[in-house]
């Protein structure tokens, strides 16, 4: 059985709601739940939050986080589940912010450096990954990388 309907059925059974705002991972996250048949039964959305723009508009980050420490950092993947949250208010929100390349890094903020915000049970976690690979190959293994320590959390 493939992990996503693993975590699925995990979710089902508890009646753990999920939904997610992704940046770098472009929907692949959101993809893995609803390729599953019944997913709608505790996936509730999922945001494609690319631009900036779309950050503060959809999940209130703040432009001063964006200014101040840019799109692929903690606080901005922070204040993305926050946002999430206040719209969704499911018990498991999810965030990836980060650069999937091939361009866009810069000596601080390589190319495969990626923010996760994951808040569960009124706890946020933020994980701090570097991946390497093509641009797909980024977004697969963080996308894995998720669904690997969901399966370990729920």
């Amino acid at each position: 059985m493939p992990l996503s309907k693993k975590i699925l059925n995990k979710l089902i059974i508890k009646n753990i709601s999920v939904s997610t705002a992704e940046s770098c991972t472009g929907g692949l996250l959101a993809y893995n739940f609803v390729k599953n048949t019944d997913s709608s039964k505790v996936f509730k959305g999922g945001y494609i939050t690319y631009s900036n723009e779309m950050k503060i508009k959809e999940l209130k980050v703040k432009k001063t986080s964006l200014k101040k420490n840019g799109a692929v950092s903690y606080q901005v993947a922070e204040e993305m589940i926050e946002g999430l949250y206040k719209k969704n208010k499911t018990k498991i929100c999810i965030s990836t912010t980060g650069i999937a390349g091939p361009s866009g890094s810069t000596l601080s903020k390589p190319i495969g450096l990626i923010y996760i915000g994951i808040r569960i049970n009124n706890k946020k976690i933020i994980l701090k990954k570097k991946f390497k690979g093509t641009r797909i190959q980024i977004q697969r293994k963080c996308v894995n990388f998720i669904l690997k320590y969901l399966d370990r959390l729920i």
